[in-house]
């Protein structure tokens, strides 16, 4: 028997304690061993609920049993999540995580104290929820070279984004929506603001090119500026937009970035709809890969940490392979990264034509007084030079 820990029970902890007792039997028979939950830690009492027997309210009585191999962390953020899983690691217990900002912020030494004590540091369900990406990056794409990511890896924006389209609501409205049926928090600055997008594409750039990205250095802009209008232009247009974190090996560097992007058809992102989640890859054997799923919610992220559980528990005392250094990885300077933009203008088209060279002017009924317009392939720099040489550019929003 193995026994394992669980920190915090809320949403994903909850649905960790439910999947390692709903599924006990398939997974003693994939691990070899039986899992048993042996303590719950939260401040809260949970009367009648089947965890009462083993809550526990003092970390100590978790940090000081020898025989809890695993602790799961679901706690989210970083104090004192950070404190409590080096404590586990260094006491020789193995971590699962689905808490992306501790990965975002600690997980690079986080990973090296686990492989000094002969454990695991995982953090599966820190991604994407339940889609199984840093499992694919860690073992079934490790003969490929990984040269670009792209994914909708938040589902309140994708969430978001969706009701703008299809039920024409404006940004208010499906944000309020998202709120009452659980998908965004009370202040959902991190979705909203594409900081929690960020995070994950700074963690799984640094698994795909084996180099540490600090999300510190990721370009990010979040959906906070979409309006009707920009639906409007994407609808007429045939276009979807989407809020995109990507990054991306090419001649001059490589970039990273997270913002609102129009895409079409032809990209496979343009279906995922809600709060589903998908994540694009290209490697140079394998070429173009997309794992798609739910990105969120108690079982699907259950699910990934109970995935990590089995891993850990079928290797416990031999440290997993993984290609994070802590070699940094410089990322192109923003200025540099190339885009096409579509931009609304708001002067004559002369005016843009003077600015941005030939255009293509794209009109809606519901824009008076502007039109729209794609540029041709700029740097942000000689885009901001032209942006601000016309004086006329109400918004730009980048083309996938």
């Amino acid at each position: 028997m193995i026994n394992v820990a669980i920190l915090g029970y809320g949403t994903v902890g909850a649905g960790v304690y439910r999947v390692l007792n709903m599924n006990r039997e398939t997974i003693a028979r994939r691990t070899g061993e039986e899992i048993y939950v042996k303590y719950v830690l939260d401040l809260r009492e949970f009367p009648g609920d089947p965890t009462q027997e083993v809550l526990t309210h003092d970390y100590n009585d978790i940090l000081s049993d020898p025989e809890v191999k695993i602790v799961v962390e679901t706690m989210g953020g970083l104090r004192p999540a950070y404190m409590f899983t080096k404590q586990a690691l260094e006491a020789g217990k193995s971590v699962c995580t689905s808490n992306k900002e501790l990965v975002a912020e600690h997980g690079l030494e986080l990973r090296d104290v686990a492989k000094a004590n002969n454990v695991n540091y995982l953090f599966e369900a820190s991604c994407g929820g339940g889609i199984p990406i840093i499992h694919a990056l860690d073992n079934a794409l490790t003969a490929d070279e990984i040269d670009a990511m792209t994914g909708i890896l938040n589902g309140t924006t994708n969430y978001i984004l969706t009701q703008m389209a299809v039920e024409n609501e404006d940004f208010a409205e499906a944000l309020k929506g998202a709120q009452k049926n659980g998908y965004a928090e009370l202040h959902p600055e991190a979705d909203i603001e594409g900081w929690d997008a960020c995070r994950k594409i700074a963690i799984l750039s640094s698994l795909a090119y084996g180099k540490y990205i600090s999300y510190k250095n990721v370009y990010t802009e979040g959906i906070t500026n979409i309006d009707t209008l920009d639906i409007a232009y994407a609808k007429a247009l045939g276009l979807k937009i989407k809020l995109l974190a990507a990054s991306k090996r090419t001649e001059s560097g490589t970039w990273a970035m997270v913002a609102p992007r129009l895409v079409d058809k032809s990209n496979m992102l343009y279906h995922v709809e809600g709060v589903l989640n998908a994540v694009y890859v290209h490697g140079n054997a394998l070429g173009d890969c997309i794992l798609y799923g739910s990105g969120a919610g108690s079982l699907p992220t259950a699910s990934a940490v109970a995935g990590d559980v089995i891993s850990a528990a079928r290797n416990h005392g031999r440290p997993l392979p993984s290609d994070w250094s802590d070699e940094v990885l410089e990322l192109l300077p923003i200025d540099e990264v190339r885009n096409t933009f579509f931009v609304r203008f708001s002067g004559s088209e002369e005016e843009a034509e003077a600015a941005f060279s030939t255009i293509d002017a794209v009109r809606i009924p519901e824009a008076e007084g502007e039109f729209g317009f794609f540029t041709a392939e700029l740097s942000e720099k000689e885009f901001r030079e032209m942006a601000d040489k016309s004086g006329k550019v109400i918004k730009a929003i980048r083309r996938a």
